[in-house]
């Protein structure tokens, strides 16, 4: 359970820890919406450590999870944190009764561990002891007694855990030893723990400055070597080369370069007695990247070079503590890019890129006064320690908000690294990069990272308008067109129309400066081509060509409008081109050239009016390729003096195409009636007297021929309406032979056409009196006797005139009258006939046997009613009215359902009442009634069965199941 402290603690370290920080923003754009699905967790997480000591702690030291600890009880803790049960305890009664601890050194694999002690008298010399992790016992290097090792430079690349390796060893006089503590076991080498020392620096030059912080590394794959020293006030460094390995001391070859010339240092004035340098690993196994050194006025820290030949130390600053007058922390280690500063009772962490205070972490007075802070150089975990408790703290993605800090110092391509692939977070970076380059009128790259974010389109366009930046202009938009995908064709389309729009204007400018022929109109032109010769670009155009032609046109552009409608083999723009400049024929060339027929439609009433010829030329050499009808309206342009040509073609599609659409025809016959009266008639002729296979409009035709006085046509168009009357009398007013062609052409009407030579003969009677050639007229008409013409004489006609004729009609009508004689005998006899027939089939009666079957059933006859038909077929009644109720009409079908309904009504009535002469004869008209509908003719072989001769033998809503059934 956690007790109250514990969560005062945790309260206190939220309310002054900065945790995961928030976007800024300031810094946001409309392109992404930030939100937070869960809280993240703060940079530094601190943990209270399960462990009670049993007394005050003193020391502590952690590497590759084993952790040393020392108490004021004179005992010495390890525990390995990977098993934290199995503690060992080392008692250091004996050593601390006459020597004081000083400081514990542990190695980075935690192999190795070196106790400082220092005298309490001086009398006692200090010491140093050696625990080994295979051991609980200590061991006792002798030549370092009387030396007070302050600071431990562990190598780095020894991985034994017999030896700690050549290492270095800083004293509190200044003092440099190398050696090489080793043990196998128990026994000790050449009966001491070091394999060799050896001071090799004097670092005070005997003024006893105590050393704080000693440390050297190797470059990889190299013999270069650097030693980095600290003292209070001062930060050296010492670089060289090894070039014999086997040579011990090893690094005696780097400090004898130093003998001569004088140590680099970096000197900050201080009045602490201490000070504190520290390393960030980002690989435990490598150089590490930074370092930190520990002063009173701030920290000095930077970057680790290994290129450099005097220096490995890069972009070197101090970092100052806050607030100013806060003083020295009493120690501190720093991550990738935090400093965490110990005090007396809280912990701060500062970043290293602003130097902005971002954690802060109060402790409660109950866990004592804070000791010191250290940090696993392995697994990076940072381990602070009061007298009472034990806390560590794990660093979680420090890096989350580093992007925003690069950001605000303006370096943007260390900004984008750390976004961690983050699009919210890499487009934040971009804007500022490009209201960087804005401000500063680098209007170009503004533009490259302006089209790269989300930001507003119109924003941005409109911030470039603003400042008459257009080929910054141009670059926004055409970086933006290069991200759009192929279905955002808005998009796509309103940026190339603009792009190419901004290129017109600028070409146009230079037009009317006179500059046509400059480098800058040519540099202008190309940069347009190489833009319009983009796959997405000219798929656009094509999509909206229009609109690109229609611009260019208003920008009087002739020059890019005929090449880009090449370019797009847009032949309508070329082809109104041509007609524009009065280059008919090569409007029609190109006309010809391509094989898209609405242009013919198109372009068709322009060149018909200009090369009239040659335009039909083209058009019958399309053959069936184009709708005659579609190119009416080119052929009603020609004038009179070039209607020969439409002529032409129209007698091609009729003749040649077989065209029958009735607007080509009556168009045709109007030319005939306008030009050619004659060959109206061969038309006429030709499309013959049956008036619903002519092609044209015969009321059309005729009023076309009576406006024009063509009477001859007028008496063939009324003959093909059946206006014969008026035909009749049209054809008398130019030849009665005409009019006798006329009337002779009803010849499934003899009453009309008796009717029709009536009219002749009485022309030709009354108009020229003449009765020879009426006589002759009689001859010529089979329908027209004298009694007929006779009243159209005058009353002076002698009747020797008509003598012949007048016998032989009455000759003719005995012979009709005889013939009506021997119809009505015939019709008498018939009539006899049917009547024995009737009587005959009144008596018919017919036997059925016991063994006589159902015709469709099959069951016997008698067992149901039935009925039996002269042919000999036998149904059961509910057998036929089932077979029969599909077949029937459906007014038939419901009446007979309506008469079974009143027949049921009538059988119900059986069961209860007893029925008078009234309902019987009722009943009897209802089953009358029934078997009419139903006993009218046979099944089988009545006339129904003969109109059913086309129904299918399974119905279509029946075929599924049937289909199934025979499965």
């Amino acid at each position: 359970m956690t007790s109250m402290f514990d969560q005062y603690e945790q309260a206190s370290q939220r309310f002054k820890g900065t945790g995961g920080s928030t976007i800024r923003p300031e810094m946001s754009t409309t392109g992404f919406i930030h939100m937070k699905l869960e809280e993240e967790p703060p940079i530094f997480s601190k943990q209270k450590v399960n462990f009670s000591p049993k007394d005050r702690i003193t020391h502590l030291a952690v590497s590759s999870e084993l952790l040393v600890l020392t108490m004021a009880n004179n005992i010495l803790l390890r525990i390995d944190l990977r098993k934290p049960d199995n503690s060992q305890e080392i008692e250091l009664g004996k050593y601390m009764s006459h020597l004081k601890l000083n400081d514990l050194f542990l190695d980075p694999l935690g192999h190795h561990l070196l106790l400082s002690f220092s005298s309490r008298n001086t009398e006692t010399p200090a010491e140093l002891l050696y625990l080994s992790h295979k051991t609980t016992k200590l061991k006792q290097p002798n030549k370092f007694k009387g030396h007070e090792i302050t600071a431990v430079g562990w190598n780095f690349g020894n991985d034994s855990d017999i030896t700690t390796g050549p290492i270095l060893l800083g004293t509190s006089k200044g003092l440099i030893f190398e050696t090489e503590i080793a043990l196998d076991g128990d026994r000790i080498f050449q009966s001491s723990l070091e394999q060799y020392w050896r001071q090799v620096f004097d670092i005070g030059k005997g003024d006893n400055t105590p050393i704080t912080g000693l440390e050297f590394h190797r470059v990889p794959d190299s013999e270069k070597y650097f030693v980095l020293v600290t003292t209070p006030n001062r930060l050296y460094q010492f670089i060289g080369y090894v070039t014999n390995s086997d040579e011990k001391p090893l690094l005696q070859q780097i400090f004898n370069s130093y003998l001569t010339v004088p140590e680099s240092f970096q000197d900050i004035p201080s009045s602490l007695k201490y000070s504190r340098l520290q390393f960030y690993y980002p690989n435990p196994k490598g150089l590490p990247k930074t370092f930190a050194w520990l002063t009173e006025p701030g920290i000095f820290y930077g970057q680790l070079d290994m290129s450099g030949r005097d220096s490995v130390m890069t972009n070197s600053q101090l970092l100052q503590y806050i607030p100013p007058n806060s003083g020295a922390p009493l120690a501190f280690v720093i991550t990738e890019f935090h400093a965490l500063l110990l005090y007396a009772d809280h912990v701060k962490g500062i970043s290293l890129l602003n130097h902005e205070l971002v954690f802060e972490d109060v402790y409660n007075e109950s866990f004592g006064k804070l000791v010191n802070i250290t940090q696993d150089p392995v697994k990076g975990i940072i381990w602070v320690f009061t007298e009472k408790v034990v806390f560590r703290y794990k660093v979680c993605r420090e890096e989350r908000n580093v992007w925003q800090v690069y950001v605000e110092k303006g370096e943007f391509e260390l900004a984008k690294q750390y976004c961690k692939d983050n699009p919210a977070h890499i487009d934040q970076v971009l804007v500022k990069q490009a209201e960087m380059y804005f401000n500063n009128k680098q209007y170009e790259k503004s533009a490259v990272h302006y089209a790269e974010t989300q930001s507003s389109f119109e924003e941005i366009a409109l911030k470039f308008l603003q400042v008459w930046q257009i080929e910054a202009l141009k670059t926004f938009l055409k970086k933006k067109l290069e991200g759009l995908k192929h279905q955002d064709k808005t998009q796509i389309t309103m940026i190339v129309i603009w792009v190419i729009e901004l290129f017109l204007n600028q070409l146009g400018t230079l037009r009317d400066e006179g500059m046509e022929n400059s480098a800058e109109y040519v540099s202008l032109q190309k940069e347009l081509d190489s833009f319009l010769a983009r796959p997405q670009v000219t798929e656009c155009v094509k999509n909206n060509r229009s609109t690109v032609y229609d611009l260019m046109a208003s920008h009087g552009d002739k020059h890019n409008l005929i090449k880009l409608t090449i370019m797009n083999k847009d032949f309508e723009r070329v082809i109104r081109h041509h007609i524009h400049k009065n280059n008919y024929l090569e409007a029609l060339h190109v006309l010809k050239s391509q094989n898209r027929k609405e242009l013919f439609y198109q372009f068709a009433p322009a060149l018909m009016q200009f090369v009239p010829k040659q335009m039909v030329d083209a058009l019958i050499s399309q053959g069936r390729g184009l709708s005659p009808a579609k190119l009416l309206p080119a052929l009603v342009t020609i004038d009179d003096d070039q209607a020969g040509e439409a002529v032409r073609y129209l007698e091609n599609c009729v003749h040649s195409l077989g065209c029958q659409q009735q607007a080509i025809h009556n168009y045709l016959l109007s030319l005939y009636a306008r030009l050619k009266p004659q060959s109206l008639m061969d038309y006429l002729a030709m499309q013959g007297q049956d008036a619903s296979m002519v092609c044209y409009d015969i009321h059309y035709a005729l009023r076309l021929c009576q406006e024009r006085n063509l009477t001859e046509a007028c008496v063939q168009l009324s003959a093909l309406l059946g206006l014969w009357e008026s035909a009749v009398d049209l054809a008398l007013t130019v030849d009665v032979k005409l009019a006798k062609h006329t009337a002779s052409l009803p010849q499934n009407d003899p009453e009309l056409r008796k009717k029709l030579w009536l009219k002749i003969a009485k022309h030709v009677v009354r108009e020229k009196d003449d009765i020879q050639q009426a006589m002759q007229f009689l001859q010529q008409c089979d329908l027209i006797k004298i009694e007929d013409i006779l009243p159209f004489f005058s009353d002076f006609v002698t009747i020797d005139h008509f003598k012949d004729a007048i016998c032989t009609s009455l000759q003719e009508y005995n012979q009709h009258i005889q013939d009506l004689k021997e119809e009505m005998e015939e019709a008498t006899k018939s009539a006899q006939v049917i009547r024995e027939e009737i009587q005959a089939f009144r008596n018919r009666y017919a036997f059925v046997e016991a063994r006589d079957g159902c015709s469709i059933c099959e069951l016997q006859l008698l067992m149901r009613p039935f009925y039996l038909f002269p042919c000999g077929h036998r149904f059961h009644s509910d057998c036929l009215l089932t077979e029969l109720n599909p077949m029937l009409p459906p007014r038939k079908r419901n009446k007979l359902h309506d008469l079974q309904r009143q027949l049921a009504t009538f059988s119900a009535r059986d069961d209860n009442v007893s029925m008078g002469s009234a309902t019987l004869s009722a009943r009897d008209q209802v089953k009358s009634d029934i078997d009419s509908i139903i006993a009218s003719e046979c099944l089988y072989c009545g006339e129904m069965m003969i109109r059913a001769i086309d129904r299918p033998f399974i119905e279509d809503e029946d075929y599924e199941q049937v289909m199934k059934e025979w499965e």
